[in-house]
């Protein structure tokens, strides 16, 4: 699972809740061929790992993948059936926040067919509308 090796605070206030569309991260960089997140959403680190798996099944050994979110926010749970007060809960699992337009993940070194059959698969796994995209050349 994805997580910070060190945070500054163990615990962090609760974010914001995420809207509008994404500044940075949203040009196929690395690959050649990119998944686009098409709405606001907060990624947990098992949901972009089930993607990560099901990206490279159908890659095999051909190609190569970036992963281009990383889950950095600790989101807190306190256990069922504790009354309130007594501090705040322990840190349950990541999550990454992603933005309307951000890309998720990239691949290269594999044919167009393959890397949309990929990225089907993947986007299965997740919670958010995908696009595929290509890169541009400027």
């Amino acid at each position: 699972m994805l997580m910070p090796k060190k945070t500054k605070y163990r615990k962090t206030h609760s974010a914001p809740k995420n809207s509008g569309n994404a500044c940075r991260g949203t040009e196929v960089s690395f690959g050649e061929y990119g998944m686009k997140a098409m709405e606001p959403y907060w990624l947990s680190s098992r949901q972009i790992e089930a993607a990560r798996v099901s990206l490279s099944r159908v890659l095999k050994k051909r190609g190569k993948m970036w992963i281009r979110i990383f889950p950095d926010v600790p989101i807190t749970r306190k256990p069922a059936e504790v009354r309130m007060g007594s501090g705040k809960g322990s840190v349950e699992y990541w999550v990454a926040r992603v933005e309307a337009g951000r890309i998720m993940f990239e691949i290269d070194g594999v044919p167009e067919q393959v890397a949309r059959e990929a990225f089907d698969r993947a986007s299965a796994k997740l919670p958010v509308k995908t696009k595929f995209i290509k890169r541009v050349e400027a």
